[in-house]
C-alpha cells in the first residue's frame, strides 16, 4: 500500500533534515521564525531544495522591490524618499516639488559636507550657489560641492527635481528643521 500523503510529506522533510545536516528541531525553529538563519545554512538548505539561494529568500509580496513613497511637506516643498532608509552606497534618492513660496532667502542658504547632484523632471529650478544664481532648466542636471552655501528654489512656478543626495545632504535636505 501507498504511503499517506502527509506520511509521504514526513519522508520528504525527514530526506531534507539529512540533506541540509541540520536537525529537525533547528529547522522547525527556523521555520517558526523562534531560530535565525544563519547563511552558512541557507546554501544546504537551498540545495537540499533543489532551489537557488534568491527562490529560497524572495518575498511573498512586492514590497523588497516596490517602494511606495509617502508625501512629505515643508513651507514650499513636497518629497518624496525614493530609495530605501539605509540604502546601498549611503545614497538617498528623492523626488522634491519645489513652489515660489519655499523660503529662499540669504538666511535659507546652507553649507554641508559633500555633493549634491539633481536633475529638472519639470520646471525651472533656481539654483543660489554662493554669489552666483544659476537657472537649471527641465532635462538639465546640476552637481556641485555642498561646501559651498546654496538653496534650491523654483523660478516662475513649480519645479520638480530628482536629487541624489549622500548622507549629509540627506540630513540637510530631508530632514532639517524648518521656522
Amino acid at each position: 500500500m501507498p504511503p499517506a500523503p502527509a506520511d509521504h510529506l514526513v519522508q520528504v522533510r525527514a530526506e531534507h533534515f539529512r540533506e541540509c545536516h541540520l536537525s529537525p528541531s533547528t529547522l522547525s525553529r527556523i521555520e517558526t521564525g523562534h531560530r535565525r538563519i544563519a547563511l552558512d545554512q541557507l546554501v544546504p538548505i537551498a540545495r537540499a531544495l533543489d532551489t537557488t539561494l534568491d527562490q529560497l529568500v524572495e518575498s511573498a509580496d512586492d514590497d523588497d522591490v516596490v517602494i511606495r513613497p509617502q508625501p512629505c511637506h515643508t513651507p514650499g516643498l513636497t518629497s518624496w524618499l525614493l530609495s530605501r532608509e539605509r540604502a546601498l552606497h549611503g545614497v538617498t534618492v528623492a523626488k522634491m516639488r519645489i513652489t515660489p513660496d519655499r523660503p529662499a532667502g540669504a538666511d535659507d542658504l546652507k553649507v554641508h559636507p559633500g555633493r549634491d547632484w539633481f536633475t529638472v523632471l519639470s520646471g525651472t529650478a533656481r539654483l543660489h550657489l554662493g554669489e552666483r544664481t544659476i537657472m537649471v532648466q527641465a532635462g538639465d542636471s546640476a552637481e556641485f560641492s555642498t561646501m559651498v552655501l546654496h538653496s534650491i528654489g523654483a523660478q516662475d512656478g513649480p519645479v520638480e527635481i530628482l536629487t541624489i543626495l549622500d548622507h549629509d545632504g540627506e540630513r540637510a535636505h530631508l530632514h532639517a528643521p524648518h521656522s
